[in-house]
């Protein structure tokens, strides 16, 4: 299993703490904010990025009907959301597949417990239900889900492939994968305004808001050492998924990738 050097990357760079332990700590300690800093920093695009994703689920739900899936056209999508944070992705999900039944994982229980909150209000525990859980350890069986997300998460593996393939693990034959992952522009010009943005107003704004400059300079320092785009989808088909394909949005700010686990 090849390691690469975005799986190093750490958020405390004097703590003795594994990866998978300093990124716990550090969404504990910002996700009292991490809601509004994520539509602060993203100018609310994020909310489009989102959507653009549910979109290769909701076509999933369509060809569902052609396949072994009639449970999955009559009882709803089941869907596998990692890294889910505060529970955005999931919310969505909930709110765009008519009948799906979402189960959210993340290693921060901070984070978790903001995500419950938003449920509890918005009258979504029945369709939605979060819980602890390491992506590269996942606690269920073989074939269980329809679907698997992940919104910018990917880049917080301890081990890219290792998360990948227990995904894939996870997933129904021809169940679907869709990551949104930070990615960097090609264009000359937007490409150097974005990584000023990353290397001095994201860790700033962070430090103002959050009182926690680490986290936002972590984020400048792993978009820069995931290997994105290409190189990605790559790793995907070495992890065994089919039907891999990229698409870039927002000038490349953001990139969606998609693979489906071979039926």
């Amino acid at each position: 299993m090849a390691n690469y050097s975005h799986d190093k990357i750490v958020p405390f760079k004097d703590s003795e703490l594994g990866k998978k332990q300093q990124i716990a700590d550090m969404f504990d300690k910002i996700a009292f904010r991490y809601d509004f800093l994520n539509r602060f920093l993203s100018g609310g695009i994020d909310i489009y990025w989102r959507r653009r994703a549910i979109r290769e689920l909701r076509s999933l739900t369509a060809g569902a009907a052609k396949s072994e899936t009639s449970r999955t056209a009559s009882q709803g999508l089941r869907v596998l959301d990692v890294a889910t944070g505060t529970a955005d992705m999931a919310i969505m999900e909930s709110r765009h597949i008519p009948g799906s039944h979402i189960t959210g994982i993340d290693i921060s229980n901070g984070m978790l417990e903001i995500g419950r909150q938003k449920l509890a209000k918005q009258g979504l525990q029945e369709r939605i239900h979060l819980q602890t859980g390491d992506s590269e350890a996942l606690q269920f069986p073989n074939d269980q889900f329809d679907a698997v997300t992940v919104a910018f998460g990917v880049r917080n593996f301890e081990n890219l492939e290792k998360g990948l393939r227990e995904m894939l693990r996870v997933l129904r034959p021809g169940g679907r994968l869709v990551v949104l992952e930070f990615s960097q522009p090609k264009t000359p010009g937007i490409r150097q305004i974005y990584d000023l943005y990353l290397k001095l107003v994201a860790p700033n704004v962070g430090k103002m808001v959050s009182s926690n400059r680490e986290a936002y300079q972590y984020l400048n320092d792993s978009v820069k050492a995931f290997p994105e785009g290409e190189n990605f989808v790559r790793i995907l088909d070495s992890c065994g998924y089919t039907n891999t394909r990229l698409h870039r949005l927002s000038l490349g700010i953001c990139s969606l990738y998609i693979g489906e686990k071979a039926l």
